[in-house]
């Protein structure tokens, strides 16, 4: 019983966010920075889809106790979107074009 609340709640918030970061990256850096921002805009439609249907999957199906299970579902997966935010951040800024770099005011 205490795996699926294991593999619901923590594992698979965690391998969502993952796999949105690792074409989030690929966005930025091979596609740039303008096209990433559309595609955050995308990924927030499909991680909203995901955590509905984790959330169904867990506490409609599975029969898995809600006040338990939700908050580690929305416990990892917020910790893991910030972490994901900062990542991409730094890419964006990696990738960032050196006109708009020397207009800044620093």
């Amino acid at each position: 019983m205490i795996i699926e609340y294991i593999l619901l709640g923590v594992l698979a918030p965690i391998l969502l966010n993952l796999i949105h970061l690792m074409v989030g990256v690929y966005v930025v850096m091979q596609r740039g920075n303008t096209l990433s921002i559309g595609f955050t805009g995308i990924s927030f439609l499909t991680k909203t889809m995901g955590m509905i249907f984790l959330t169904w999957l867990g506490v409609g199906y599975l029969k898995l106790d809600f006040r338990i299970y939700v908050p580690l579902l929305t416990f990892f997966w917020f910790f893991t979107h910030i972490v994901e935010a900062f990542v991409i951040h730094h890419y964006m800024k990696v990738n960032e074009n050196e006109l708009i770099k020397s207009l800044q005011i620093k």
